[in-house]
């Protein structure tokens, strides 16, 4: 059973989060041939303020 774990930054929709999961799953079976009802699809989401690129917060850019 393949679980995929995205990790963002929160802000997103809910129909951009369905929509991530339909695609995420639909790339999962193309490429394993696992069947769908198998494949799990966490989205863990993050505050600005706890992710950080080259030094600095997203949330202080």
């Amino acid at each position: 059973m393949p679980i995929v774990t995205v990790k963002m930054i929160e802000g997103r929709t809910d129909e951009q989060k369905k929509a991530l999961v339909e695609k995420v799953t639909e790339a999962v079976n193309e490429t394993t041939d696992a069947p769908k009802e198998k494949i799990a699809v966490i989205i863990e989401e993050m505050s600005p303020n706890h992710y950080g690129v080259a030094g600095k917060r997203i949330s202080d850019q």
